[in-house]
């Protein structure tokens, strides 16, 4: 697969403005990324922009802590989706997930799912925050709901994605995974691939299509 396929070109800073989206949507559009990922507050904006370009648009839910209500995040999911977003990265409730409350997360995720109407749901776990038991249990429970994704990190964390964890989570859901995170260089790409990611989320896009390096998210 050609690399800028698998490549979710990503802005979700607090202080983002017009001037940073419509850069960030010229070079997806530039380098045919397989979508953006920012902030629902943009999510029309770019889909205007980005009409006929075959560049999708993934927003965030729950972002970036995760605790909002299972409402919250349903509302959040039907919006973003009425705004017109291909794609839906939720993040899992982590004091659940470390509580053990499996079944609260499979229902959150489910009903996340159920309002996405069709469109890929990538569940992020935050590892950083997670033993490796911890994340082994999760992404079980993400490969039992109809979620196409697990994904690692907000990036918000204290730490991003490692290929550690990226391969116990394929190992452990059978989905595919998004690693997020940290993914500043070829070599991080690649390790991330190797290790069984499918789609990578990153600010460095196109300096990994170009120079290889990157210094953002």
């Amino acid at each position: 697969m050609n690399l800028n396929l698998l490549i979710d070109h990503t802005y979700l800073k607090a202080m983002g403005t017009s001037k940073e989206i419509d850069q960030l949507v010229v070079e997806a559009a530039q380098w045919k990324f397989k979508s953006v990922c920012l902030n629902p507050v943009w999510v029309k904006y770019a889909k205007e922009k980005l009409e006929g370009t075959g560049v999708l648009v993934c927003t965030v839910i729950g972002f970036p802590l995760g605790a909002n209500t299972t409402e919250t995040k349903v509302f959040e999911t039907l919006d973003a989706v009425q705004n017109g977003a291909d794609e839906i990265d939720m993040v899992v409730n982590v004091g659940r997930v470390k509580s053990g409350d499996d079944a609260y997360v499979k229902t959150e995720i489910e009903r996340i799912v159920k309002a996405a109407h069709g469109r890929a749901v990538k569940v992020i776990i935050e590892t950083c925050y997670l033993t490796k038991e911890e994340i082994a249990r999760v992404s079980a429970v993400v490969g039992s709901t109809g979620a196409v994704f697990v994904k690692t990190s907000t990036g918000f964390g204290t730490a991003g994605a490692t290929p550690e964890d990226v391969k116990i989570m394929k190992d452990a859901s059978h989905k595919q995974v998004k690693a997020a995170g940290g993914v500043k260089t070829k070599e991080d790409l690649d390790k991330m691939i190797d290790a069984g990611a499918t789609r990578i989320g990153t600010s460095n896009g196109v300096a990994l299509m170009t120079s290889g390096e990157g210094t953002g998210y």
